[in-house]
């Protein structure tokens, strides 16, 4: 069980690893590929939420929040893997920060089909989600190991 266990953490942090290595790569001067997307939809995301509070939100360097983002999914996957529960809370910070602004479909009509395809990646980072609130609560579930106390041999005579 637990090598399958050890698999099975490492083909799901290998998601988030593997995104996070192919960021940095393309990371360059300017945040790279993921700022140029991140950037109109985080824009449209403050807005919206700077209207309904009523507040104004403060400015975030694109290249600041794809440095974080990049951070935040190579330590949580890499400490995922070795099992840690603060691996999957980083991974799950992540996910629900990320999630509803990447893939926003709410702001488009079901018609089109851009839609469909950002309903479908929402979709699979919501299931992504729930499958780091099982692995937490299997964790927490878990009793910790005790120390086997050997009994005692009864002295023959």
């Amino acid at each position: 069980m637990g090598f399958f266990s050890f698999l099975g953490r490492v083909l799901f942090a290998s998601l988030f690893i593997l995104s996070a290595w192919q960021a940095f790569n393309e990371f360059g001067v300017d945040g790279g590929p993921a700022a140029k997307e991140l950037v109109p939809k985080f824009t449209a995301f403050k807005e919206n939420l700077s209207a309904k509070l009523g507040v104004a939100l403060p400015n975030i360097d694109a290249r600041q929040l794809v440095a974080t983002i990049i951070t935040s999914k190579a330590l949580g996957g890499i400490l995922f893997v070795f099992g840690s529960s603060f691996g999957a809370y980083i991974l799950l910070f992540y996910l629900a920060l990320i999630t509803p602004i990447l893939y926003d479909f709410y702001n488009y009509s079901p018609e089109k089909p851009r839609f469909g395809v950002l309903l479908n990646d929402f979709l699979q980072n919501v299931a992504l989600f729930g499958a780091l609130l099982i692995f937490i609560g299997m964790k927490n579930s878990l009793p910790k190991r005790q120390i086997k106390k050997k009994a005692p041999k009864s002295k023959t005579v």
